[in-house]
């Protein structure tokens, strides 16, 4: 006849278990804090990459400095058309102040942009460039440019942005028109983050 297990047997059995979960529990913890930590480089990365980050590094190599243009050579022998194309992505007004205009490789030009806000509530927005013909991209060198940065804007707040560049004359002749297009996108959660700013009582 088998004798009973001692009642000490059964609760050290069952702190042993209690034990193992807390230790596999503490794993899982820190395994879901490094992959928090983890997921901001990559997010910077997979931007990059994707040249949607908030200045993309193809932006950041096609600025130009005004001391630059001193030594800009202008081809005043061809006239390049640069088109201007604007789009939003949500509840606003955003568009050009011409929709083209016509240019010398070398010249600097300026043209403005307006957006307003049109809902009832602050909003922060970026706008991202594209360039048609690709080709084109690596020739449409900035000054200065409202694409740059993010931007605030209270509810029905208008704002005018410009785009100073020059057309880098190396652009292969067979390119005689450039389309630049801006979308605006919101960022998500900055507008909602300056409203509660805005909304605290001052002490």
């Amino acid at each position: 006849m088998s004798s009973a297990p001692k009642p000490g047997w059964m609760s050290l059995a069952l702190r042993q278990e209690n034990r193992l979960m807390v230790g596999k529990l503490c794993v899982i913890v820190l395994l879901m804090f490094g992959f928090g930590y983890a997921l901001v480089p990559l997010y910077n990365a997979i931007c990059t990459a994707l040249g949607i980050n908030v200045l993309s590094l193809s932006e950041r190599q096609h600025v130009i400095k005004a001391s630059d243009l001193k030594n800009s050579q202008i081809d005043y022998s061809r006239k390049i058309t640069v088109e201007f194309d604007a789009n939003a992505r949500g509840p606003w007004d955003f568009k050009p102040a011409v929709n083209h205009v016509e240019v010398h490789p070398g010249e600097l030009t300026t043209v403005m942009y307006e957006f307003r806000n049109v809902q009832n509530k602050i909003m922060s927005a970026q706008a991202i460039p594209s360039y048609a013909p690709k080709q084109a991209t690596s020739h449409f060198n900035k000054l200065e440019c409202f694409c740059f940065n993010e931007y605030t804007l209270a509810p029905g707040e208008t704002k005018q942005w410009p785009v100073a560049f020059v057309i880098d004359p190396k652009l292969p002749r067979d390119v005689k028109t450039i389309t630049l297009s801006y979308t605006f996108f919101e960022v998500a959660g900055k507008g909602q983050k300056q409203a509660a700013v805005v909304a605290q009582p001052r002490l």
